[in-house]
């Protein structure tokens, strides 16, 4: 049969070509994701599109864009490819010091400056042949999209309120302070409320616009609004700023710590109180049960635990990781963490 003959035309490694030219909208960067030449990529995406009967990738300006079939292709050729790892790579045990596997998470840049950098030490001293990639955590990001379709398999950061329909893991708190400068004149007379609200504050750009950050979300349920002067994408870049100028920036204590040596600047008590930033790893259902994706979400839970045990002022114990999904589950959380 027609059907049958076409179908025997498709194996699982040309539905990965198709899902990562359709998704990356580039030969070249898929060609580097999919560690294969470029005229490999060109010349499977021909037998694609013989196949298809349909161009599926057209040029549009200085870039390419997926064909109406091309776009209704994406979604069923993820689901095979998820399909196939379920199939094949979850069916038996992930074993670090042998396998062959690349993780990917997303994560801000405003966590502790140190939990990457021995996140990926840790990956690489117990899973050696194991490849990494991490991808920011920003206002371009659609990190519900990436789970969903396994182009990440944990986001990392922090959220006022974490989103619902995903599984979450809590991670560490952090007490909010100021960062600013040794020549801010109120590293010598101090400040109270109103001075520290008329203060010129530097904040991250936002997830998204009209979004707001945990510090003025928090400010807001207050009645109180602080004088944002300046907003910078790249968090790691603000302590520097803030050193050369009178610019506050308000975080978490182990943020700033880190930055105490190599920069003029001193922490400051904020005179506002704001309840601890709490830090979670966020995962899919999709990878919920994935033997490798465990032993990611535990080597992460594990390097935030040491860094906690590192600094003897911080209280805050990890809870297990629990689904984000029904009135009861959410209840049993609520139990879980008053007594955490």
């Amino acid at each position: 049969m027609k059907d049958q003959t076409l179908f025997d035309k498709i194996d699982l490694h040309l539905i990965r070509v198709l899902h990562t030219v359709l998704t990356e909208r580039s030969v070249s960067r898929s060609a580097l994701r999919l560690g294969m030449h470029q005229p490999a990529v060109s010349a499977a995406l021909r037998r694609l599109r013989d196949l298809a009967g349909d161009p599926l990738l057209v040029r549009s300006g200085t870039g390419m864009v997926p064909t109406p079939a091309g776009l209704r292709m994406i979604e069923p050729a993820g689901h095979i490819l998820r399909s196939a790892e379920v199939m094949f790579s979850d069916a038996r045990r992930f074993d670090p010091a042998t396998a062959r596997h690349t993780f990917t998470l997303a994560a801000s840049d405003y966590l502790d400056p140190f939990f990457l950098p021995r996140l990926v030490a840790h990956i690489k001293a117990q899973a050696p042949l194991c490849g990494i990639e991490i991808h920011p955590l920003s206002g371009d990001s659609d990190y519900h999209r990436h789970l969903a379709q396994g182009e990440v398999d944990v986001v990392i950061g922090n959220w006022p309120q974490p989103p619902d329909d995903l599984h979450l893991g809590r991670l560490f708190g952090d007490e909010v302070v100021c960062l600013v400068s040794r020549n801010h004149p109120a590293v010598r007379r101090g400040w109270d409320v109103e001075a520290w609200l008329q203060a010129e504050h530097i904040a991250p750009t936002a997830m998204h616009p009209g979004a707001r950050g945990v510090i003025d979300s928090h400010l807001a349920t207050l009645g109180l609004t602080r004088n944002i002067v300046a907003r910078c994408p790249h968090f790691s870049l603000i302590p520097a700023m803030v050193a050369s100028s009178l610019l506050v920036l308000t975080t978490g204590r182990h943020f700033c710590e880190r930055f105490l040596e190599q920069l003029p600047v001193d922490i400051l008590p904020c005179p506002v109180t704001f309840p601890r930033l709490m830090y979670y790893q966020l995962w899919h259902e999709r990878t919920h049960g994935s033997p490798a994706a465990q032993w990611l979400r535990d080597s992460i839970r594990s390097v935030a635990t040491a860094l906690r045990q590192d600094d003897p002022a911080s209280e805050e114990a990890p809870i297990p990781a629990l689904r984000r999904a029904s009135a009861e589950g959410r209840s049993a959380r609520a139990t879980k963490r008053s007594a955490a």
